[in-house]
């Protein structure tokens, strides 16, 4: 699933990453990467520390 590449690709990174890496990284479209963000977000996996950058949230 799109949601988990993305955290997949968040959590190797170590840093906060856009949509454009998170897209580089994945190999997923642009939509897919924003629908993916969302959902993570919205389950509070992930956070925007810095507008249009994304990490994964400390546990």
């Amino acid at each position: 699933m799109d949601k988990d590449k993305v955290l997949e690709a968040l959590q190797n990174s170590g840093e906060m990453m856009d949509a454009k890496g998170i897209m580089e990284v994945t190999g997923l479209e642009r939509t897919d990467v924003d629908k993916a963000i969302k959902a993570l977000r919205k389950d509070g996996v992930v956070d925007s520390p810095k507008r249009c950058f994304y990490a994964v949230v400390a546990e």
